[in-house]
């Protein structure tokens, strides 16, 4: 499945809704994804992969949005915003709770959640382990700024300078993240813990098993 309902957030947060009026979104959110699982069901599909949501409290383009001088807002260990990461999280719980009823619904299709949230907050939480820079929030190429990104700044109106060794960052441009986030994330996923239930691989094609051997190699 698709990352449903990252830009509907994203457009009540950056034209300034509150808290609560975002949170109203959520059931609609879910509903939408519901209702496409089922309906994907019903053409006969039998393994879902639901993404959960980014910690947004940790983005780059939130930092920069919601930048306060006030340092009980921020994770003391991450430097991430806390009450972003809590609506990351209230996705989240609601969204696991539909997908356990959709699996009791439909006991013959398997229903995997993707952890995003988790994943991703790991990378904040133990850089160093990951290889990153110690602060790895700013963003390796964009543009000013303590997270070196600019809000409302319009892409190819003013060349970035980017960073010598994107591998050391999390955030690429402060919206997306380098390739090394993203590949951490992934081996999250399908190596586990951050997948639930946990991949099974035994049924899968020869040709998808030796990806799969591929990274668990790496």
């Amino acid at each position: 499945m698709g990352e449903i309902g990252g830009n509907d957030y994203n457009y009540a947060f950056f034209v300034g809704k509150n808290i609560e009026e975002i949170k109203e979104l959520v059931p609609l959110v879910i509903e939408t994804i519901s209702s496409a699982i089922t309906e994907l069901i019903g053409m006969g599909g039998k393994t879902f992969l639901v993404p959960g949501e980014f910690p947004l409290g940790c983005s780059v383009a939130y930092l920069s949005l919601y930048q306060t001088s006030n340092i009980e807002e921020y994770d003391p260990l991450t430097g991430c915003l806390k009450w972003l990461n809590k609506f990351s999280e209230y996705h989240d719980e609601k969204l696991q709770a539909e997908l356990n009823r959709l699996q009791k619904l439909y006991p013959h299709v398997n229903i995997i959640y993707a952890d995003y949230y988790n994943t991703l907050l790991r990378l904040a939480q133990e850089p160093a382990k990951f290889g990153f820079i110690s602060r790895p929030l700013p963003a390796c190429c964009a543009l000013g700024g303590p997270f070196n990104f600019t809000l409302g700044r319009k892409r190819g109106t003013q060349v970035p300078e980017c960073c010598d060794d994107p591998s050391k960052y999390v955030s690429w441009d402060g919206v997306h993240m380098t390739e090394a986030a993203y590949r951490l994330m992934a081996e999250g996923i399908l190596k586990g813990p951050y997948a639930i239930p946990p991949f099974d691989w035994s049924c899968l094609s020869s040709e998808i098993k030796n990806t799969q051997n591929s990274l668990m190699n790496n």
